[in-house]
């Protein structure tokens, strides 16, 4: 009967940390798409809620980060068991990373709604976000079912992102070389667009742990990059 308790109360803790990292999960992909609602709708109120939401994001890191050292303290888990401690640590992180990014966004807005618009960006990374999102969405879901053939198509999924950054690399460094009066709103695009391309790394990276969790490894070859001339220009500040 105790040994029965202490896999039931074991249980009730695995399943109140996932629910937790479902619900930080929540919280990033809001501060994602307001962030970029805010840079699309020149809104300064939003971006500044942006800001100061991304607290909260961080608390929930560290409630789950001090749950999951609990767990591992006074339960001892084991193998598959060890594996989803270790998992929902990192995802945590992961998910911390990008309301990081969110945050980042919503500042550089603050500047950019003293500068004219520059045609086609703001679309462009809507359009990079949107997949962004789905592709953190989708990861999660994949974490949650143990699905890993969900998980290894969102890894693929991080190509289209890399390319479409280099994509609006390239289109931005146009603008600046036809007009430098572009240059400091093009910068700050530009690190906008480098958080946005981070953000499916990370959900990539939520991807590799449901296949580390069901497998017992992690992927071990390299995910495709798509033309590196952008990483290369970018430097390693960026990263």
């Amino acid at each position: 009967m105790t040994s029965q308790h202490i896999v039931s109360s074991f249980d009730t803790d695995l399943e109140g940390l996932q629910a937790q990292l479902m619900k930080m999960g929540g919280l990033v992909e809001t501060a994602i798409g307001n962030a970029i609602k805010a840079l699309e709708t020149r809104d300064l109120e939003l971006s500044q809620q942006v800001r100061e939401g991304d607290k909260a994001i961080d608390d929930m890191d560290e409630d789950i980060k001090s749950e999951t050292a609990r767990v591992l303290a006074l339960r001892a888990p084991a193998a598959g068991d060890l594996r989803t401690v270790l998992s929902v640590m990192s995802i945590s992180t992961h998910l911390e990373r990008c309301g990081d990014y969110a945050k980042n966004i919503a500042k550089r807005t603050t500047v950019l709604v003293e500068s004219n618009p520059i045609e086609g960006t703001v679309p462009a990374l809507r359009r990079m976000v949107r997949m962004v999102e789905q592709m953190l969405s989708d990861a999660l879901d994949a974490y949650i079912a143990r699905d890993t053939e969900s998980a290894e198509d969102v890894r693929t999924r991080d190509l289209e992102v890399d390319q479409m950054y280099n994509t609006l690399f390239r289109s931005l460094l146009t603008h600046m070389m036809e007009d430098p009066r572009n240059i400091t709103a093009c910068m700050h695009l530009h690190f906008i667009a480098k958080n946005i391309e981070r953000m499916g790394d990370h959900a990539t990276s939520l991807a590799d742990q449901t296949i580390y969790l069901v497998t017992g490894d992690m992927p071990d070859e390299d995910r495709p990059k798509g033309d590196t001339t952008a990483y290369n220009a970018a430097g390693s500040e960026l990263t």
